[in-house]
């Protein structure tokens, strides 16, 4: 199984910030966001990583994690020329995972506590389908929202007035090769961008969208009262 970390985007929540630098490299505790992700893609057992992200702050990426020997991973880059969507960014990799069939996306703002080594290790003896990894909040209708029936998601909604259920499908995912034929038959949104709800959806009309709940703490860090939030958790956990 591949890994793929997809750390575009513009941030624009985190303006002013991320008018210098891209938001994956800001601090959070002791090290920049993005090495979060790659120490859990390593963690999970996964061998070889593509970082997919935009030229602003490119070359401070490839300075900071190289080739990915610290954490014991192949690391290989793709930019996204121009801001599309999760999906989009997603379809960059394509070549890349090929080969395995099989790939497990982190976006690069979620971080968490909880191990994904089982659920990959699940996923590997299926045979098709993807896996979400559900969270339960406060504030679901800032997320997407899974509707649920005799313990599949039927659908997500995104970000619903009125949400469902009180759980947000975080930015993990796990998914078969079909993730890229479902790629190319997607229309941009209302936003002109290839959405992974739309993905997701597809493979829930399939009977084919799976789903693990995390456990631990999790949070999108695309805000600076979360990024703050994160960042005293985080140093809390890394000091001696």
């Amino acid at each position: 199984m591949k890994g793929v970390i997809l750390a575009g985007g513009t941030g624009t929540r985190l303006r002013p910030l991320t008018n210098i630098i891209n938001k994956h490299l800001l601090p959070v505790g002791k090290y920049p966001m993005i090495h979060y992700a790659i120490e859990k893609m390593a963690n999970a057992g996964i061998q070889d990583l593509m970082l997919v992200t935009g030229k602003h702050s490119a070359g401070l990426y490839t300075e900071y994690v190289g080739d990915g020997r610290q954490w014991g991973l192949e690391v290989s880059y793709k930019i996204q020329e121009e801001a599309g969507g999760i999906a989009q960014a997603l379809s960059l990799a394509e070549d890349f995972v090929a080969p395995d069939k099989q790939v497990l996306v982190i976006l690069g703002d979620n971080l968490f506590e909880d191990s994904l080594r089982e659920a990959v290790n699940d996923f590997k003896s299926q045979e098709q389908g993807a896996r979400v990894f559900l969270k339960q909040v406060h504030d679901p209708y800032r997320y997407g929202v899974p509707v649920m029936k005799k313990g599949r998601i039927e659908t997500i909604m995104e970000k619903p007035e009125i949400p469902p259920s009180n759980y947000a499908v975080t930015g993990i995912y796990l998914y078969d090769s079909q993730v890229f034929d479902i790629i190319r038959q997607l229309q941009p949104s209302e936003r002109g961008e290839l959405e992974i709800t739309d993905v997701n959806n597809a493979y829930a009309r399939q009977g084919l969208l799976f789903h693990s709940l995390l456990t631990g703490w999790w949070t999108d860090a695309g805000t600076h009262q979360a990024l703050l939030a994160a960042g005293a958790r985080l140093l809390e956990r890394e000091a001696p």
